[in-house]
């Protein structure tokens, strides 16, 4: 192929500074930048220069450079976190950051070694080739995959978030149902290499048609939507973090959130009133020695809190809240006390019983458990969510099912950013209940979280129904469109109908294997590529 010189090759010959600056542009594709074709580009680029590094092991060099400025843009909402909680110094926030991109780099360096050991370099300037983007793309769904499940996983930002489209559209995500997240994120892979390639073959038709479909791509109109009979209350209080675990604050967040629940009209017709993470501080299951109850409200009593809620929400509905639960026991004196806690969800029927629940089970290191307690615990570490026990996992997805409520699956926060780990197998739900505490993340992580639960909604053709403290809350339909939603530090409610789920998708039937396959085909048709250059 031809491989014309472009105005960018004086800065892609400073190939150290070229990843790192490209690596910092490929993460403008996300929320709340959504600068996409810029992110297509410079992954373009990035390919570039792992297909003309003169080593496989300089090409990982570059990647993990590449990957270093990546996930220190992308993840730079984790520093926010720091400044909500006293045991450690606010500024370690801001060292977390690049800190876990020293790790995070890993997986695009392996990406790049790859496809540079399977693909030989180039003649002349050791320019990519068409067989080089296939093998890059394929690599990358693979080592992205393993980003999602090494040491209990990190899958935040899948590159396949910078093709989905504005709120009232799917964009190119709409063909997830078929590929799966990191299959998706491969084709973004391809899609930037294509873009790149054509540019420097000089191919101005082949590219224009390129960026033309890109386009009208992300643009696309969604379908009719389709509604169910079910309706839903969503309850915002606006709780800021800073009062979110100070016990004087308790009864007023209590009444927030109940005088954002009643019904609006008289009526009796089937509804769930969904409540955040954290949303609830009374204990509301029995059995707990009677000190635990005392120290939360006046209350005193699970029961009598229980029945509160129900009064709360009504007749003929069903309150789902985040919750509390305590794991108890006899510690090594044989006092009674918790020795863990449970990051729960607990259905309510309206006269006080409980229906069911949820524990979350992807919890955050660090966040919600400290990993090596007794060796980080004496150098001053500590986690960040308040309380002096560990949180302990559930089982994984379960669908609860609530009667006229529907079936409904939960995800806990952070849980809805595993793609192929959301549902229960075999037992389907009608929609996903993604509650969380998005207060603690600034300004990039809650529409990043809203635009993972977005592509869940898109993958598993079910709507995603998001309740939290601050925002964004909101109703995604099956095809990722926000059909409704309530944005950062507003407090009110959203009252709407729940969005009807699809037939099962392939996605829903094969999860992660199908993306996998994807990774194959795109192996193989590299290779075949690689032959055909060399015939």
């Amino acid at each position: 192929m031809a491989s014309g010189k472009t105005v960018l090759d004086p800065l892609l010959a400073r190939s150290r500074l070229a990843a790192l600056l490209l690596g910092l542009l490929s993460a403008t594709g996300f929320q709340p930048l959504g600068l996409w074709p810029v992110a297509l580009l410079a992954m373009g680029l990035f390919a570039v220069l792992a297909a003309r590094a003169t080593t496989p092991l300089r090409a990982f060099g570059l990647g993990w450079l590449f990957g270093l400025a990546h996930f220190t843009l992308g993840n730079n909402w984790i520093a926010t976190a720091f400044t909500y909680q006293s045991e450690m110094p606010a500024i370690l926030g801001w060292a977390a950051v690049p800190l876990l991109s020293l790790y995070l780099a890993v997986y695009p360096a392996l990406a790049a070694l790859l496809a540079r050991l399977l693909v030989k370099r180039g003649s002349g300037q050791g320019s990519p080739n068409w067989a080089f983007a296939l093998v890059f793309a394929a690599a990358w769904i693979v080592t992205e995959w393993m980003r999602g499940w090494v040491f209990t996983g990190y899958a935040w930002n899948p590159f396949a978030m910078a093709l989905l489209g504005p709120f009232d559209r799917p964009g190119l995500a709409a063909i997830a149902p078929v590929m799966g997240t990191y299959a998706l994120s491969g084709l973004a892979v391809l899609l930037g290499c294509a873009l790149v390639l054509l540019l420097r073959e000089r191919n101005w038709l082949a590219g224009g048609a390129l960026a033309a479909l890109l386009l009208a791509g992300m643009y696309w109109p969604a379908g009719a939507p389709h509604d169910s009979d079910l309706q839903v209350t969503i309850a915002q209080p606006d709780i800021r973090q800073e009062t979110l675990s100070d016990p004087q604050y308790y009864e007023d967040h209590f009444t927030r959130l109940a005088q954002l629940s009643p019904r609006l009209e008289e009526s009796e017709e089937p509804r769930i009133v969904l409540w955040p993470e954290s949303g609830m501080v009374d204990y509301l299951r029995e059995g707990y020695p009677q000190r635990y109850y005392d120290r939360t409200t006046a209350l005193g009593s699970p029961i009598y809190a229980r029945r509160r809620l129900g009064a709360t929400v009504g007749e003929g509905s069903v309150l789902l809240t985040g919750a509390v639960d305590l794991e108890i026991g006899p510690d090594e004196t044989g006092w009674v006390r918790a020795l863990g806690a449970r990051n729960a969800v607990t259905a309510v029927s309206a006269d006080g019983e409980l229906l069911g629940g949820y524990a979350k089970a992807h919890l955050v290191p660090y966040g919600e458990y400290l990993p090596m307690r007794e060796w980080l615990e004496p150098l001053g570490l500590s986690r960040l969510v308040a309380g002096s026990i560990d949180f302990w996992p559930g089982p994984g997805p379960r669908t609860l099912d609530l009667g006229a409520q529907g079936r409904a699956g939960v995800q806990i926060c952070y849980e809805i950013v595993f793609a192929g780990d959301v549902t229960e197998p075999d037992n389907r739900p009608d929609y996903i209940f993604n509650p969380s505490n998005d207060g603690w993340f600034g300004a990039f992580g809650p529409p990043q979280h809203l635009a993972q639960a977005r592509m869940r909604a898109i993958e598993q053709g079910l709507p995603v129904l998001r309740a939290t403290t601050t925002g964004i809350s909101a109703v995604i339909d099956a095809r990722g469109v926000v059909r409704d939603y309530l944005g950062q530090h507003v407090r009110g409610r959203i009252d709407t109908v729940v969005p009807q789920a699809t037939p099962p998708t392939l996605f829903a039937r094969f999860g992660n294997v199908l993306s996998l396959g994807w990774a194959v085909l795109l192996l193989a048709a590299g290779l075949v590529a690689m032959r055909k250059r060399h015939s």
